[in-house]
């Protein structure tokens, strides 16, 4: 069997490229090229360590200390805290991007009949080093950037009916709600009536005047004992607005407003 040292280490140097590239974008740590480049190198020269005869505990040792140091190289270093997140980052964004490669190799490179596979003599690491590596970076830096996002604005919420039963909602805190009730300048946060509807008191409302970019109105709101809001705490000053529409994907039901962060 003949291998190809120099092309393994092209591969290796592209693959390692992308995954620190693709870290750097999600982590936000703005590492230079020269940098990045300079740790993906150094991850393409490790490779020669598989042409040791190491036993398998110690290759697995050897391989965590160099992605250690390919990370301390490519970010530096600051606490162990930030090495640790790099590293868990560096080593989700290689599962993920191995595991597309591995897909995209089997269903080009492979044919089967029933359940018995061949190999039909075409590889695709060329192909996806050089084509659909950006598109996959693209599309997971992407997707990636909005899950830290939703997850640091969501919130549990706890809320304290009048009558001293407890709805226990999903919140969302929405920047663009700033919303108060016009009598006691308590803030307003949204919650679909669904969530809700059973512990309504006929009668028990009082509207207050909005207006959006798109719609001006009246909200139907409540008022409540409190409410409990993981990570910020209780607040006392706030009222309930009833809405029958859809709020946000990911089951959010509350939009919660942006003022109780002041607080």
């Amino acid at each position: 069997m003949r291998v190809y040292v120099d092309l393994i280490i092209f591969i290796n140097f592209a693959f390692d490229f992308i995954l620190l590239l693709s870290v750097s974008l999600i982590l936000k740590r703005h590492a230079s090229l020269k940098k990045i480049t300079l740790g993906a190198l150094l991850g393409s020269l490790t490779i020669l360590v598989l042409f040791v005869p190491f036993t398998t505990l110690t290759l697995f040792l050897m391989k965590v200390l160099l992605s250690i140091l390919i990370v301390l190289v490519t970010f530096g270093y600051k606490d162990i805290k930030y090495v640790i997140l790099n590293m868990f980052y560096f080593y989700i964004t290689s599962i993920i991007m191995g595991g597309f490669m591995y897909y995209l190799n089997v269903e080009f490179s492979y044919r089967n009949i029933g359940m018995i596979f061949y190999h039909k003599g075409l590889s695709v690491n060329y192909l996806f080093i050089l084509i659909a590596s950006p598109v996959i970076l693209y599309f997971y830096v992407k997707e990636m950037n909005k899950f830290k996002l939703r997850n640091s604005l969501s919130y549990k919420v706890d809320v304290y009916l009048k009558d001293k039963r407890v709805v226990r909602l999903n919140g969302f805190m929405d920047t663009g709600n700033t919303l108060l009730e016009p009598y006691n300048h308590n803030k307003v946060i949204v919650v679909n009536s669904k969530e809700i509807e059973e512990c309504l008191t006929p009668g028990n409302f009082m509207l207050v005047p909005y207006e959006s970019v798109n719609n001006t109105g009246f909200l139907k709101c409540i008022r409540v004992d409190k409410l409990y809001i993981d990570g910020i705490g209780i607040r006392t000053d706030v009222v309930i607005g009833l809405t029958n529409a859809k709020l946000k994907d990911n089951g959010i039901n509350c939009i919660l407003n942006y003022l109780l962060m002041e607080e």
